[in-house]
């Protein structure tokens, strides 16, 4: 269950950098850049309630910015994926977090994300 949950979160970050398409790149992104910006997210996503953070809003929001290329967006994927092991985040707090900061994603957030497939 603990990987599932992630991986919800996992997609809706992957939905929201599809949001911002722009041609094809090599990745500049890295694993740490990912986990700079969505660490205000965690504990919210463990054991929050109501409306998340500002600054996780912002970190969401800064990740979006900075995954600009198709690489960056598998990028940010996987590391978010590899992450799964290590948290264990509340799966309706995680589906909730794109209405809670102000997005619109155009599909349901689901855990069956396929990184490979993000571009």
């Amino acid at each position: 269950m603990r990987s599932s949950s992630f991986a919800v979160v996992a997609f809706f970050i992957a939905l929201f950098l599809l949001s911002t398409r722009v041609p094809v790149s090599e990745s500049a992104i890295s694993c740490s850049d990912v986990v700079k910006d969505l660490r205000p997210c965690v504990s919210y996503l463990k054991s929050g309630s109501g409306n998340p953070p500002a600054a996780c809003c912002a970190g969401v929001t800064s990740l979006a910015n900075a995954a600009t290329s198709s690489a960056d967006k598998k990028a940010a994927c996987a590391c978010l994926k590899n992450a799964a092991q290590k948290m264990n985040p509340n799966a309706q707090l995680a589906q909730a977090l794109p209405s809670k900061c102000g997005v619109t994603l155009p599909v349901a957030v689901s855990p069956n994300v396929d990184c490979s497939k993000i571009g």
